[in-house]
Parts: C-alpha cells; sequence; structure tokens
C-alpha cells in the first residue's frame, strides 16, 4: 500500500527552540508550499494526522484538494513529548540532562518527557491498528520523530540511526508498506 509521509511546513517557533508536543503554529505564508505538497500526493487518500495545530492545518487543506475517504487525528501521532524541556532554547537546558540524552536518545527522556523508544511504540501500535487493514493510498500529516520512527518501522533500521533519514519541513516521503 502506498503511504505519503508528510511533515508539517515550518513554524514560527524561532531556531533553536524545543517545542515537540507544545501546539505552536505555522509561519504565514504557506500556500505556495502546501499548493508543492498537494501536488504531490495522490488524487484520493485516507488522511490520518497529528492533532497538533501544526499539522492540522495542513492536513485540513490537503482534505480541500483531494478526494478524502476518510480522515481522521491520532494522538500517537504527536511529536516527541520533551516534557519540562518544551518551549526552551536547546542551548538553556542544563549540560547534565541534554548531553546524556544525546548519547541515547532512544532510551532516555527529557525530564517529565518520554524516550524514542516510547514514541516509535506508539507509532507501531498506530500502524498495526489503522493502516494494516487500508488498501488505498494513505497520507499521513505529521512530524519529523513520527516519520523517522515510520521510516524506522519500514526498513527495520536500528532507532540510533534514526536521524539519518533527513525529513525537511513541508517534505513528502513516498513509501509502500
Amino acid at each position: 500500500m502506498e503511504i505519503y509521509l508528510v511533515r508539517h511546513t515550518e513554524t514560527i517557533c524561532e531556531k533553536g527552540i524545543c517545542y515537540g508536543q507544545s501546539d505552536v503554529a505555522i509561519a504565514k505564508p504557506f500556500d505556495e508550499v502546501f499548493s508543492k505538497i498537494i501536488s504531490e500526493l495522490p488524487s484520493e487518500a485516507f488522511i490520518f494526522s497529528s492533532p497538533l495545530k501544526r499539522c492540522v492545518i495542513l492536513a485540513k487543506h490537503i482534505q480541500e484538494n483531494i478526494k478524502v475517504i476518510s480522515y481522521q487525528e491520532d494522538k500517537r501521532l504527536m511529536e516527541m513529548n520533551f516534557g519540562d524541556w518544551e518551549l526552551k532554547n536547546w542551548n538553556e537546558i542544563p549540560p547534565e540532562e541534554l548531553n546524556p540524552w544525546m548519547e541515547d536518545f532512544v532510551n532516555l527522556k527529557a525530564t517529565n518527557g518520554e524516550s524514542f523508544t516510547e514514541l516509535h511504540e506508539r507509532v507501531g501500535d498506530f500502524l498495526s491498528e489503522k493502516i494494516s487493514k487500508i488498501k488505498q493510498p494513505i497520507v499521513i500529516v505529521a512530524h519529523a520523530g513520527i516519520i523517522r520512527s515510520i521510516l524506522c518501522h519500514q526498513t527495520s533500521l536500528p532507532l540510533k540511526e534514526a536521524f539519518q533519514n533527513k525529513v525537511d519541513f513541508g517534505q513528502v516521503i513516498r513509501i509502500e508498506l
């Protein structure tokens, strides 16, 4: 089955801000980028989206421009929860917290956050429950962490290598599952 992984467009956050599950808006204007994204998608599809507004705005625009078989928002498609680090500049996070996480983001988590393994498990649950039964094309509007996790599921790439998969703002990645 065809799956189109779509990362949300740029946010209003300045560079260097950790904003995982914080519900931040996307930068305007976005019409041109949205049009490019639409041009890379099938004419009809199931659409799944993270419930965070940076994804929902794009998903609703897609919904208005292709034939939608079904549209659903799913919390399991939310970006990694960075807990106490949310909306902080990465440079402001104490090195004694950040450095161990940078060395082992797969297993360690930000204070009151989640690890990449936990994110990967919820993405796996989503794929098993929602995706496995669908035969038509699927569009998933989500975040870089979610897309990297899906790519790891698809290719059996070890989680510690997930950042080998570059995922740009507004990028569409087509895969077969």
